[in-house]
């Protein structure tokens, strides 16, 4: 696997491939560069059948601080804009992806970075992690999938809350708000999630595959469509 990225940089140990957002000097901000790379490697762990669980963390001192606000200005038209977007649909390419997604965060998890997390199947935190969802004071809503994810992990009034608000959450809320599943002490942050990683990874791929399909549509699709699901 290409490990040449300038914004994230991508291991893989045995069947786990570990994302790491690689723009500490900015607290890990996703701009253009990171979104094209991110493209490009989800595109890699899709078709790459070594592959059973992807890791998401950050190096530095935080997850992702959200987006970059410094390539607001340099923004192409709205038509070159959009089809970019469907080009390179992170977000369509994590949610559709049928693999297991483990996001590890730690120090800032804002924004873009919170609706990284979210979009991931499971979410754990180090005791330091800060929480927030700032666009609404931005003049804008969430771009990312945040308006359908966080209402999906969270319930409606407290997603409504978050948004309304911008209110910072340290991990404790986070967890009693349902947004992630588990705390862990700094220090043992990517230990805990190295370990969960390798032992979801041993999973047989069709089976957690299945299991993700029957758990994302358990919603929307009646009972005689999603109980074959388990008997995949």
């Amino acid at each position: 696997m290409n490990s040449a990225y300038s914004t994230i940089r991508v291991t893989k140990n045995n069947n786990t491939a570990r994302i790491s957002l690689n723009r500490p000097k900015y607290l890990n901000a996703y701009n253009i560069q990171m979104r094209d790379e991110f493209s490009q490697i989800l595109n890699l762990m899709k078709h790459d059948p070594d592959i059973r669980c992807v890791l998401i963390t950050g190096e530095g001192s935080a997850f992702c601080a959200g987006a970059d606000l410094t390539e607001f200005g340099s923004a192409p038209s709205q038509t070159v804009a959009r089809y970019v977007r469907w080009q390179r649909d992170v977000w369509g390419q994590m949610i559709s992806l049928q693999k297991p997604i483990i996001a590890a965060v730690h120090g800032y998890c804002i924004g873009s970075g919170l609706e990284i997390a979210l979009l991931s199947d499971i979410r754990i935190a180090s005791e330091n992690t800060i929480f927030a969802m700032p666009e609404t004071h931005l003049g804008m809503i969430p771009a990312a999938g945040g308006t359908q994810t966080l209402p999906r992990v969270s319930r409606t009034s407290p997603a409504l809350d978050i948004l309304l608000t911008g209110e910072r959450l340290n991990a404790s809320m986070a967890l009693s708000s349902k947004i992630i599943s588990r705390v862990v002490s700094d220090d043992q942050l990517l230990q805990y999630a190295n370990e969960m990683a390798n032992e979801v990874s041993c999973i047989l791929p069709q089976k957690s595959a299945a299991l993700k399909l029957a758990i994302e549509n358990q919603g929307s699709l009646w009972r005689s469509e999603s109980f074959p699901l388990e008997n995949t």
